[in-house]
């Protein structure tokens, strides 16, 4: 049977080839090749048997586990599309995501049994649960290793297409979450890397090339965002297909210490960060204990989906000499971006350059004019933008499909939201999202830039800036800061750093600290949050 560029098709080929080597560690859970290969058979058989099928929708509401990944490679088996729900919503959002995403059945662990139960009736008609250490009620809902039980471990599947999709759900900073639809084959190659991530020959070109890209040695993984968020998932998968092996965080929230305990453990040689949220706790970690971990394994600290700021990244660098750091640009809706090359060109040093290509652009929007989007012409402002092997939609959003895919001279391009410039020399410049942007009498802030240089000041733990009335500009820039423990910091201080790194018009004028900074669990910005902490004044330091 020919195969197809479709995730399970891949998965089996590398795990043919490799089948005793470890593919997943979660803490004491542990599964080779052949383990997941079988266990994944197993459910997709237990699946089946309960009615589900090509294009159904199976909810993976979970913490990180090895279940998360068997039950993924389960639907691709099936061709059923895995939806990945987000383990901190509230009942409100739960029940938009069952409802939004058309789900027929939900693997949840035993803790989300009474959010489910209480959720409106919905077309979910199977429930397993994957047990943990609550003893929440669960009624007749199966237990996961139940369900595995007496199931085939044969491969005796139809076959799969290239088209076949995947959804990944995305909340981004604002409004309800998205389910962006991606065709297998356009999200191997946008955002798994083509099976060419760790081979010096580049992507494969033919479905069957990929266990010949398998590498004697496995590198050791680990990504520490929940699977549930794009950043781990693509890690998880990328790692998978090469035959490496993925080592994920079984704690439910992140701890520095715990996670160093873990890389000495698993020698791990690889981790993958979601920005300075991520970095902050493990750097401190490492700062308070210096010499506690053997972390020579370690060769390359990476980060993608937030800002990783340079001086972070320059902490890392004085723990890990040796070490390769990497700053990626994506999204859930683009793939990977390409890597910060660490020039930053023109007068705005921007969030980091990124090297132009036939696929990755940069597309000005001259709203209401004829022919309203071009590719731009160099040193014009757009949108950061990606066409090639891209997503085919929103699920259940043609508002939004037409906001994000339009066409330019004939070709389909992806906005990434980005605000971006392409510079003389051909390369491009990322400054942030433009719907951040703030205008301060005219003059164009992007948050992430002025965030970057505030964390350079010592006493800054965490910050994310906002806008707030101004009677005079319209928009004032303002800095909302959690400072670290035992810290004093003023405006006049924060002002007096940001000056060094920043233009004049770029530095807050307002401060306002609290005790944490709203983030997702993925680490990614609560913008609205931030800025709704600002305008209730209560933290305003005068």
């Amino acid at each position: 049977m020919s195969k197809a560029f479709n995730l399970a098709d891949l998965f089996e080929m590398v795990a043919d080839a490799v089948p005793a080597r470890a593919a997943l560690v979660c803490g004491e859970a542990r599964a080779s090749y052949l383990q997941l290969e079988q266990r994944a058979n197993q459910f997709a058989h237990y699946l089946a048997a309960r009615g589900v099928g090509p294009g159904d929708h199976v909810g993976l509401y979970l913490y990180n586990c090895n279940e998360y990944l068997e039950s993924m490679m389960a639907c691709f088996k099936l061709r059923a599309v895995p939806i990945n729900v987000n383990y901190r919503y509230v009942a409100d959002e739960l029940a938009y995501i069952f409802d939004n995403a058309d789900l027929v059945t939900c693997i949840h662990h035993r803790e989300f049994a009474p959010l489910i139960a209480g959720l409106p009736d919905s077309g979910v008609h199977t429930l397993v649960s994957v047990e943990d250490d609550s003893s929440a009620a669960l009624g007749d809902t199966p237990d996961y290793e139940a369900a595995l039980a007496g199931q085939s471990t044969q491969r005796d599947f139809g076959p799969r297409q290239d088209d076949d999709l995947f959804l990944l759900y995305t909340g981004g900073t604002t409004g309800m979450p998205k389910g962006v639809m991606w065709p297998h084959k356009n999200l191997f190659y946008a955002a798994l890397g083509g099976g060419g991530w760790f081979h010096p020959d580049g992507p494969i070109t033919e479905p069957e090339q990929i266990a010949g890209r398998v590498a004697d040695f496995p590198i050791v993984g680990m990504a520490l965002a929940p699977l549930m968020h794009g950043a781990c998932w693509w890690y998880a998968c990328i790692q998978l297909l090469a035959g490496n092996t993925v080592v994920l965080n079984p704690n439910h929230h992140l701890d520095g210490e715990q996670v160093w305990d873990i890389v000495e453990r698993e020698k791990v040689n690889s981790l993958t960060i979601v920005g300075d949220a991520m970095a902050l706790p493990l750097l401190d970690a490492l700062a308070a204990n210096p010499e506690r971990w053997d972390l020579s394994s370690i060769f390359n600290i990476g980060s993608g989906g937030a800002v990783f700021s340079v001086s972070k990244q320059e902490a890392f660098k004085q723990h890990f000499p040796n070490c390769f750091i990497t700053n990626s640009f994506g999204s859930s809706e683009s793939g990977s971006m390409g890597f910060d090359s660490g020039e930053k060109k023109g007068d705005a040093k921007g969030l980091g350059n990124v090297t132009r290509s036939e696929f990755m652009n940069v597309v000005v929007d001259a709203a209401g004019q004829p022919g309203r989007y071009h590719l731009a012409a160099p040193g014009e402002e757009g949108i950061f933008a990606r066409s090639g092997y891209i997503p085919v939609g929103y699920y259940n959003d043609p508002v939004k499909t037409a906001d994000t895919f339009v066409e330019v001279d004939g070709q389909a391009w992806l906005l990434t939201g980005d605000v971006a410039k392409l510079e003389e020399d051909g390369s491009i410049t990322v400054y942030g999202r433009g719907s951040n942007c703030i205008n301060s009498g005219g003059e164009k802030i992007y948050p992430e830039e002025v965030e970057e240089a505030l964390k350079t000041h010592p006493a800054v733990f965490d910050c994310l800036v906002v806008d707030t009335p101004d009677e005079r500009y319209g928009s004032r820039v303002t800095a909302v800061v959690a400072v670290r423990a035992g810290s004093e910091l003023t405006l006049e201080a924060l002002q007096e750093e940001a000056r060094k790194h920043v233009a004049g018009y770029k530095v807050p004028r307002e401060l306002h600290l609290v005790a944490e900074i709203p983030r997702a669990p993925s680490g990614k910005p609560v913008y609205p949050k931030a800025r709704e902490l600002a305008l209730s004044g209560q933290y305003l330091v005068n």
